[in-house]
């Protein structure tokens, strides 16, 4: 299965992809906003990413870890690659310039809401600290929030909990 986004609305389409043939173009209308649009089933014809003309990059990507996206009762897990310096982390929106969005139908995560930030100490170890980004609702690690101002150094396994999401961090 397959799914498409509305580019109007940002709706998800679910369609399988073993009834068409590579090559063959569908044209979708979105059930939320009505707008149609198309795409062609197969390879993209657009030069290689990124990550494919680089793989060593995407292993360095990889070895800085991740963070799990568990939403309790409102949706699936998500897995989010960390990069070094600041990850702002909040709720997918079209438009929202954020580097770590994961999508959410949890009201109570701002756009903007924490920040991961992945830094070397002088020894060259992976430092990882997290702060609250002024958020509606604040940033739980271990049931407490984290005050305004406040940085609090994270480790592999840690649960830190925005709105009625919780989040874990995952080292390679």
């Amino acid at each position: 299965m397959k799914r498409v986004r509305c580019p109007k609305c940002d709706n998800y389409i679910t369609f399988d992809e073993r009834n068409y043939q590579e090559g063959q173009a569908l044209v979708f209308q979105c059930p939320e906003c009505g707008k149609q649009f198309g795409i062609r089933i197969g390879a993209s014809k657009l030069r290689p990413t990124q990550r494919e003309e680089n793989p060593e990059e995407e292993m360095k990507e990889h070895d800085l870890g991740s963070l799990v996206v568990i939403e309790n009762v409102f949706h699936y897990k998500q897995v989010l690659p960390l990069q070094m310096g600041d990850n702002v982390i909040g709720r997918y929106q079209k438009g929202n310039p954020i580097n770590t969005p994961f999508e959410t139908v949890d009201p109570s995560v701002d756009l903007t809401h924490c920040i991961v930030n992945v830094s070397r100490d002088k020894k060259g170890t992976l430092k990882y600290t997290l702060r609250d980004a002024n958020s509606n609702t604040g940033t739980f690690v271990d049931n407490v929030e984290l005050s305004p101002r406040e940085r609090r150094i994270i480790t592999d396994g840690t649960l830190f909990t925005i709105g009625a999401t919780s989040i874990i961090l995952k080292l390679s």
